[in-house]
């Protein structure tokens, strides 16, 4: 959940306090001290999981809580918040200054005490200090990295090369900061074709998501050949993955580069559609093979039902050869939707690519149909929104279901 703050300084604040007399010599003070926004006040000493429920509806950065009514039951309030995640600070209130309650408080785990009568003088070191955990004395706005997903609708239609070979062309043509992350979990090759030495992957990457920063990451990415890489883990991982760390990930690297890629397995597993979930434009990978074309049919269905805006996918075609009759017209009839691109059947390039461990040479057919590709991705997504759209955030449960 995210955090939020007034434009004018102010902290927000969920108050608790049965002693109504306390609570209300301390709200007397808000127009002169003006810290705290309260959100919503609590007249009774809630259980556990109300206080929960309420701290995730109103995401305040302070719990006020009254210490005087009943010391035990506010001391076991402070540690329910204090496990909270993200942490909310809490800060008790007294009708004096009660040496016994601050100890007992302050070792449960709050930030500050102050007690009646709430003087504003008395207050401004406390609120000082809480400013420095709840509000950033320099925030800086970093602009959000774009993030492109590209999926196959059958397993082997080249999804995976065209995704590295994306992102070594866009990090050649802009020069910017990209990161490759392997999704498929079971069978990744990224590592393998690429030829990394790493000692985590993106499974370590979600499992820490809610504790990332940067000395972690730096840990995690693996750079090679002017990109970071997230590999897939060496050995298979089925089990399922978090849809809320899958999206804090998403969030924290999307902070840090410029253009980030994900190479997901098939389109019908369920962590590509949530990771599609989070991206704002993705490629479907078909093959002009019969299979394939029905499963990428199939597939764009499946989109149009789970409530996907259709203006965020297009189909790449791959592998194809000249001789082939289908054309990109019949193609769109087929799939209901428009193809972005038609890749040639490159064999021998991709086979030095793989046998190398190297970017692909924009020479070849294929090479330069990647570098039209990367640059028409740039000239499209120039005009797009940074993050997706609503309509991505309205999908129906079965991306949640188990």
């Amino acid at each position: 959940m995210s955090t939020r703050v007034q434009s004018d300084g102010q902290i927000t604040a969920l108050l608790i306090a049965p002693n109504r007399d306390l609570a209300q010599k301390f709200t007397a003070t808000l127009g002169q001290t003006r810290a705290f926004q309260i959100l919503a006040e609590l007249k009774s000493y809630p259980n556990a999981q109300t206080l929960e429920i309420r701290a995730r509806q109103l995401q305040p950065q302070v719990v006020l809580l009254d210490l005087a009514t009943d010391l035990n039951a506010a001391t076991e309030l402070i540690r329910s918040v204090a496990a909270l995640t993200p942490p909310i600070q809490v800060v008790g209130l007294h009708t004096h200054s009660d040496s016994a309650a601050i100890l007992q408080s302050l070792r449960a785990g709050a930030t500050e005490f102050l007690y009646a009568p709430f003087e504003p003088a008395s207050q401004y070191d406390a609120i000082a200090r809480l400013r420095r955990y709840c509000v950033p004395e320099t925030p800086v706005a970093v602009e959000a990295g774009h993030v492109i997903a590209f999926s196959s609708s059958k397993p082997g239609s080249g999804a995976s090369t065209i995704a590295t070979q994306t992102a070594f062309s866009l990090q050649r043509m802009t020069g910017k900061r990209i990161l490759l992350v392997d999704f498929d979990l079971t069978g990744g090759t990224i590592g393998f074709y690429l030829k990394l030495s790493h000692n985590y992957s993106l499974v370590d990457a979600l499992q820490r998501a809610d504790q990332m920063d940067t000395a972690l990451w730096n840990s995690l990415a693996v750079r090679h050949g002017g990109l970071d890489i997230l590999p897939a883990p060496a050995a298979p991982y089925a089990d399922q993955v978090d849809g809320g760390r899958l999206r804090v990930l998403i969030e924290h690297i999307r902070q840090l580069y410029d253009w980030v890629i994900l190479d997901l397995p098939a389109v019908f597993n369920q962590t590509s559609l949530m990771a599609i979930a989070e991206c704002e434009r993705a490629f479907v990978v078909s093959t002009a093979e019969l299979p394939s074309l029905h499963l990428t049919r199939k597939a764009m269905s499946l989109i149009d039902q789970l409530g996907f805006p259709r203006d965020r996918f297009q189909v790449l075609v791959n592998r194809v050869d000249k001789r082939d009759e289908l054309g990109t017209a019949n193609l769109e009839k087929l799939f209901n939707c428009p193809v972005h691109a038609s890749l040639p059947n490159d064999y021998f390039s991709l086979h030095r690519v793989v046998t190398l461990g190297q970017p692909l040479a924009g020479e070849g057919e294929l090479g330069k149909a990647i570098e039209k590709l990367a640059g028409r991705l740039c000239g499209a997504i120039s005009g797009d929104s940074r993050k997706p759209g609503a309509a991505v955030r309205e999908m129906k449960p079965v991306l949640s279901q188990a």
